[in-house]
């Protein structure tokens, strides 16, 4: 048996070492918490200075407001700081640090030298403990923080550190992260004495496009969304450009890079319908809501954070990408002034006298505007609407029948005479189809420049969205199960039922609990009788205990859609007429997501004169 020890509180140095290991975890750590201070100090250019890939030195050197001699010594002690006062500061919190940990942790853990000149100040300061006396010293006005030998004096974490190169990854990581979310503060990084990065002040996609690369900003869609105190604006990619990891994702919220659940799980259902397999969308958003609904005091190294009302931020982030990916192809056809391959640029119509010369203008982010149908969208959807309202649930449970394209899509006959006057002067965003090649594609020419169509994932995709509209039209019928699904559950499930019972009953099922663990599924959506309704069950139990609803349904709905689109889309090697490629372009033109099948894939591609003038070097 263990022998008593009496209760003592604990030396400063361990309470600072037991804190550190919370904050820091590597030198990647130490340069966030560093560069946070700098960004709270009002800086306009910071320099970051690292030897070893952090471990032997990390300066962070910044333009600031600089910090008094007489609250140096404060500056490294634990729990002072200069961000907040009282209970209701921390509860709107507005700056990046407010804790006052960070360089107390810092120096339990390291050798720290803080070099400080404010503006009144004749000379600079420099401390180097919080017991030390601040001592004369030369400098700019602004602070430097320079950080030596970390974890020297702590084998036991000095020896869970990665070789320098990994160290030095994670810092430059940490350092995007930062500079992505402040564009208008100049940034440059030196290691080992040589200049790796030099950012200047300027707006976000320039910051982006140094950060993340032209191909980043070549693939992306502006986001600008407002409703209320909420705010949502930044750029996210084409699904075209979609990555196997997710290591181009970066979410500030009130500025601050956070990792979260309920924002990534709306950001990934706003793809779901258009991304293939398993593939990660690349983004780059930025969540502006009122300090007060949003709590940032969950985590010491503040990686995460928690809403008063996740199901809000849910709705409004979900709904806001939609938009903005339904816009895309949408946006691109319905305006003849842009190029069909960079829906985020503005370019010129290239004139068909002489050599082409392309010009593209990037607009800036917040001229982006909420999706809007086009007037072409708005005046001319009946051909969307005739062709949906004639399917019933019958139709829906049997496998589609091959479709015949010219009776799902308008012929010049059908359509009137304002746009047949645009059919014969061949106006039309798709232009106007040459033929057929090999069976497979349609040829189409615009004013701009030649079009390919892949013409059974562009029909699929038209399929597609005309069932999901007559699902959408008609009530959602249920199916009493002969016997009913058993299955156990948490205590926390069967308290969802009570809960969310509206909500269940309005999705079309009916749960309820045979005990205290466990819940029997009695009905469910006609549609999805045949599945696995265990599955189904848990998997919206789940999406309601995190993010307040579940889009479950939805996505199995729409998986057998997709299944039955695709069956029922025209396949390749069948011969259509003119008339019938038009009309499937046409159809194109009125339905959202048009750029991409079901699967993710791109349904068309175009090339401008200019750059087929350059294969034959006209001009030249």
């Amino acid at each position: 048996m263990l022998e008593r020890r009496s209760i003592a509180p604990l030396p400063d140095k361990l309470i600072s070492q037991i804190a550190a290991g919370e904050v820091i975890e590597r030198p990647a750590s130490v340069l966030k918490e560093l560069l946070e201070n700098a960004l709270d100090a009002g800086a306009r250019s910071i320099e970051v200075r690292l030897d070893g890939g952090g471990i032997r030195r990390i300066a962070v050197i910044d333009d600031g407001n600089g910090i008094p001699p007489s609250e140096l010594q404060l500056a490294l002690t634990r729990h002072a700081t200069s961000k907040i006062r009282s209970l209701s500061e921390l509860e709107s919190v507005a700056s990046m640090g407010f804790r006052g940990e960070a360089l107390a942790s810092v120096t339990s853990v390291a050798r720290v030298k803080v070099t400080s000149r404010s503006a009144d100040q004749p000379h600079a300061w420099e401390v180097e403990s919080a017991y030390d006396t601040p001592a004369a010293s030369s400098g700019q006005p602004g602070t430097t923080i320079d950080v030596r030998q970390l974890f020297d004096d702590v084998p036991a974490r000095r020896k869970f550190l990665r070789s320098e190169a990994t160290e030095y990854g994670h810092c430059v990581d940490a350092l995007e992260r930062i500079a992505l979310a402040q564009p208008d503060i100049a940034f440059r990084l030196f290691h080992n004495e040589k200049l790796q990065r030099n950012w200047r002040a300027a707006s976000i996609r320039q910051r982006v496009l140094d950060v993340l690369g032209a191909e980043f900003v070549e693939h992306g869609l502006d986001v600008h969304n407002e409703h209320g105190l909420i705010r949502l604006e930044g750029i996210i990619t084409q699904p075209t450009y979609a990555r196997h990891r997710a290591d181009r994702q970066y979410l500030y919220v009130n500025g601050r890079y956070v990792k979260d659940r309920t924002v990534s799980h709306a950001i990934r259902q706003a793809y779901a319908d258009v991304l293939h397999g398993d593939r990660q969308p690349a983004y780059v958003l930025f969540l502006s809501v009122d300090p007060t609904t949003v709590d940032v005091n969950v985590h010491p190294a503040k990686h995460e954070v928690r809403f008063r009302d996740s199901g809000a931020i849910h709705r409004f982030v979900g709904q806001s990408l939609a938009h903005t990916l339904s816009a895309a192809g949408g946006h691109t056809l319905a305006n003849q002034d842009s190029d069909p391959l960079t829906t985020s640029a503005d370019s010129s119509l290239i004139s068909t006298d002489g050599p082409q010369q392309q010009q593209i203008q990037q607009p800036p982010l917040q001229a982006a505007a909420p999706y809007m149908p086009s007037p072409y969208q708005q005046q001319h959807a009946f051909a969307l609407r005739d062709h949906s309202q004639g399917l019933d649930w019958q139709t829906l449970y049997q496998p589609l029948e091959p479709l015949n394209v010219a009776s799902t899509v308008p012929t010049p006959a059908q359509l009137p005479s304002g746009l047949a006057q645009q059919y014969q002067t061949a106006s039309f965003p798709l232009g106007m189809a040459l033929g057929q090649l090999h069976g497979i594609y349609i040829l189409a020419q615009n004013q701009t420049g030649l079009i390919l169509v892949d013409m059974h994932a562009a029909h699929e995709r038209v399929v597609y969205e005309q069932l999901k509209l007559s699902m959408d039209a008609q009530t959602l019928p249920c199916q009493e199960l002969l016997v009913p699904v058993v299955f156990s559950a948490s205590e926390k499930d069967v308290a969802l039922l009570d809960e969310h019972g509206q909500t269940l009953n309005e999705l079309g099922l009916s749960l309820n609990a045979t005990g205290p663990a466990s819940i029997a599924v009695r009905a469910v959506p006609a549609l999805l009788a045949g599945g696995d309704i265990e599955s189904l069950a848990r998997g919206v139990l789940r999406d309601l205990a995190s993010v307040g609803s579940s889009p479950k349904l939805t996505e199995q709905r729409n998986e057998l859609l997709s299944t039955m689109a695709c069956h029922g889309s025209v396949r390749a090697n069948r011969r259509l007429t003119l008339d019938e490629m038009n009309g499937l372009l046409r159809k194109m033109e009125l339905t959202e997501r048009a750029d991409q099948c079901n699967h993710g894939r791109p349904t068309w591609v175009q090339w401008q004169l200019g750059e087929i003038d350059k294969l034959f070097m006209r001009g030249q």
